[in-house]
C-alpha cells in the first residue's frame, strides 16, 4: 500500500484527487492539508507510515518549496511530487533542489499522477511530459499585464484556480454577467478558441499573479 498525504490549497481538487484514487487498491490517502505548515505539523505525526506526498508550490503560510525542504531533511524516506499549475523553469528548478522527485503540471489527467506516484514510490524520478518550459525571453510570451486589465487579471487568476463564474463573481463582489462579458473579451484578447481556453491558457503560462 501507497500512502499519500496531499498538500493543496483548493479543497475541489482534492476531492476530486480523492475520489479517483478511491478505485485504487494499492493507494490510500492518509492526510489532506492546505498549507505547507499544516503539512510539517502532520508529518510530525504521521511520517512513519506516509511514502509519498503530493505538494502544490503555491500555498498560503508556507510554500511547497520550503516544505519540501525540510521534508527531504527530517523524513528522507518521504518522496515528494510538486503537482502544479507553474511551468517556470526557475520554480521547476527551485522543487528539484529542494528534492522533489517528481513535477507535474495540472492540467495533467489523474492517471499520469497516479503513474508518477508509483513510480515516485518505487525509486524513479517522474517530470510532466508536457515540459520542457516555454522560453521566458520569447516574444510569443507576452507578459498579462499588456494585455488585460487589472480586473480581468483578477479573473483569470480566478478561473486559474477553477473558480466558476458565480464563484468568481462572488469573489470579487460583481456581477456573474460582468464576469461572463469579461471572460469573453479575455478570450478576443488573447485570440484563443476553445472550451475552457482561458484555463488551459493560464495553466499552460503558470503566471504569478503577485
Amino acid at each position: 500500500m501507497i500512502n499519500i498525504v496531499i498538500a493543496e490549497d483548493h479543497n475541489s481538487l482534492i476531492d476530486g484527487i480523492d475520489l479517483f484514487f478511491g478505485f485504487e487498491d494499492d493507494i490510500k490517502i492518509i492526510g489532506k492539508v492546505n498549507d505547507g505548515k499544516a503539512l510539517l505539523e502532520l508529518l510530525e505525526q504521521k511520517n512513519r507510515h506516509v511514502h509519498v506526498v503530493i505538494v502544490d508550490i503555491r500555498m498560503p503560510i508556507l510554500d511547497g518549496i520550503e516544505a519540501t525542504k525540510q521534508i527531504t531533511v527530517k523524513y528522507p524516506h518521504i518522496k515528494v511530487i510538486a503537482f502544479t499549475m507553474f511551468r517556470k523553469r526557475e520554480l521547476y528548478n527551485k522543487m528539484i533542489a529542494a528534492g522533489a522527485k517528481g513535477y507535474l503540471l495540472k492540467n495533467a489527467k489523474l492517471p499520469i499522477l497516479l503513474q508518477a506516484i508509483r513510480e515516485v514510490h518505487d525509486g524513479k524520478t517522474y517530470y510532466d511530459s508536457d515540459l520542457p518550459f516555454e522560453d521566458e525571453n520569447s516574444t510569443a510570451n507576452i507578459k498579462k499585464e499588456d494585455k488585460l486589465t487589472k480586473r480581468q487579471n483578477q479573473i483569470l487568476e480566478l478561473i486559474g484556480q477553477s473558480l466558476s463564474n458565480k464563484q468568481i463573481a462572488e469573489k470579487l463582489i460583481i456581477s456573474e454577467h460582468t464576469v461572463t462579458t469579461h471572460r469573453k473579451n479575455m478570450i478576443v484578447k488573447l485570440n484563443l478558441e476553445g472550451r475552457d481556453a482561458l484555463l488551459k491558457y493560464v495553466l499552460n503560462r503558470g503566471y504569478d499573479f503577485d
